[in-house]
């Protein structure tokens, strides 16, 4: 089997994140939505203008998967002020996680949700949250597996259609104060 690595993604690398966000995106989500709605989304979402901004967003971090020196899914987390709902100032959000179609089934996703979960014990988040589409049936058993419970829903407007997301969260164990 051959090793992935996750490793942090630099505001030098924009043009290779709009590259795998945009492949991501679209394998993830076009057989459901309209060309249109796709279209504009992946405009406004992945322009390199706002992934620049994005990647130089101190309370944001994204992490690639590598392998053989090839991206093959990313991931990003949002702390503080960056979180894109503040349910909890001290809460780690997990905005995004996805991996190319043509290497899931491999562990790639848990291994980036692995990375998130440590960010997030690290940070001595009460817990990690994220939004995921309730139609999204294969990426919420993903998250019910790794102990996520849905707790409320939000919008989210891709092009011109307004979809409900699910917002689920992963209570972290307790830290004993210092």
């Amino acid at each position: 089997m051959n090793e992935i690595l996750i490793v942090p993604a630099i505001t030098a690398e924009v043009e290779l994140l709009q590259q795998v966000a945009r492949q991501t995106f679209q394998e993830s989500f076009a057989a459901d939505n309209t060309p249109e709605n796709m279209k504009q989304y992946i405009q406004d979402n992945f322009s390199i203008q706002k992934l620049s901004a994005e990647l130089s967003e101190p309370d944001s971090e994204f992490y690639f998967a590598m392998l053989k020196n090839q991206p093959v899914g990313y991931l990003k987390v949002n702390f503080r002020s960056a979180q894109s709902e503040l349910y909890n100032s001290r809460a780690v959000e997990l905005e995004r996680i996805y991996v190319l179609k043509s290497h899931q089934g491999q562990k790639i996703g848990q291994q980036l949700f692995n990375q998130a979960l440590q960010l997030a014990m690290e940070a001595r988040a009460p817990f990690l949250w994220l939004g995921v589409w309730e139609h999204n049936t294969k990426a919420i058993a993903f998250y019910q597996k790794n102990g996520f419970v849905e707790f409320a829903t939000h919008a989210f407007q891709l092009g011109t259609e307004k979809q409900t997301d699910l917002v689920m969260r992963l209570n972290l164990p307790l830290h004993k104060l210092q």
